[in-house]
């Protein structure tokens, strides 16, 4: 990673080849099988079933800024060229709101569009708070995640304003439409790999009234891959989706995927030989990968059994 990010500084996934492409299992490593299974049926998806037709060839994205301090902001947003909107990480812990407000404030000197996101980081009255501080200066796209539960965001949403956008209240939820049902979101943030994969984004999609931000995990170029496939696949996108975070890699299993104008193209992934080979994992820790797949597979649905 070229900075921390997610609290990590180097990414680890495995990659799966198969008839239809490859796939990408990348569950973050303290996720348990249960959750992580989810993951690894992303990744049989991808390598075994045809994906969707596309709608659109060119996917909007916004540029994201991890929390770093604002005289940092300049050169992130840099590796975004052309991106009309960022999405700023806030609520970090240890850090201040006026941190967060300061590092929002220098994002909006140089893009038009700002969300942010605080990952369930405040409770209702925090973020109330925050909500306040944040929209001091100018206006913000959405909040997303800035409570915990359900319940919490549903609360804030008639306390404030802002629009608030739900990511972690879908993707980790036995029920990810329970979210929408208890009026706690304007947006609902769709994320390829933690939910099962493009059919499942499509199926959420389908029975859902909010507009949708598709958006990575902290993908490899094949992840931000899929994740471009989904979005083009939607029937609507009104928002520009959370696909450019492979800007924050340091190196990638193919070259870096430059924003034209903002827009990254739609067309198929596939890993470089001479990238796998040196981003290749050592013995120990390929094996835990693969001991990994072997505890979730038992947990697929069985559909891909």
């Amino acid at each position: 990673m070229r900075v921390r990010f997610r609290g990590i500084t180097t990414r680890e996934l495995a990659l799966i080849e198969g008839p239809a492409g490859w796939g990408e299992f990348g569950a973050f490593v303290e996720y348990e099988p249960p959750e992580a299974a989810h993951w690894l049926a992303s990744a049989i998806e991808a390598a075994y079933r045809q994906p969707p037709p596309a709608r659109r060839d060119r996917i909007p994205i916004n540029a994201t800024v991890p929390a770093v301090s604002a005289a940092e902001v300049p050169d992130v947003l840099a590796r975004f060229p052309g991106a009309r909107t960022a999405k700023v990480k806030v609520a970090e812990p240890g850090q201040s709101l006026a941190q967060d407000v300061e590092r929002v404030n220098a994002t909006r000197t140089l893009i038009p569009t700002v969300r942010v996101d605080a990952n369930g980081g405040w409770d209702v009255q925090s973020a109330a708070a925050a909500a306040a501080a944040l929209t001091a200066d100018g206006p913000l796209e959405y909040l997303e995640q800035p409570c915990a539960t359900v319940a919490e965001l549903a609360e804030l949403r008639r306390r404030v304003d802002v629009p608030i956008a739900a990511d972690e209240s879908i993707r980790k939820a036995d029920d990810p439409l329970a979210v929408v049902r208890a009026g706690g979101a304007d947006v609902a943030v769709l994320k390829v790999a933690p939910l099962g994969g493009i059919s499942k984004v499509l199926e959420i999609a389908g029975q859902i009234d909010i507009p949708i931000v598709v958006s990575s995990a902290l993908d490899s170029a094949v992840g931000i891959g899929r994740g471009l496939l989904a979005a083009a696949a939607l029937p609507e996108l009104r928002h520009a989706c959370g696909l450019g975070t492979g800007r924050l890699f340091v190196d990638d299993v193919t070259a870096p995927a430059v924003p034209v104008d903002g827009f990254l193209g739609v067309e198929p992934v596939a890993p470089e030989p001479g990238r796998l080979a040196a981003l290749a994992a050592p013995g120990d820790r390929r094996q835990w990968w693969i001991d990994r797949v072997k505890a979730c597979y038992p947990l697929l649905v069985p559909s891909f059994g």
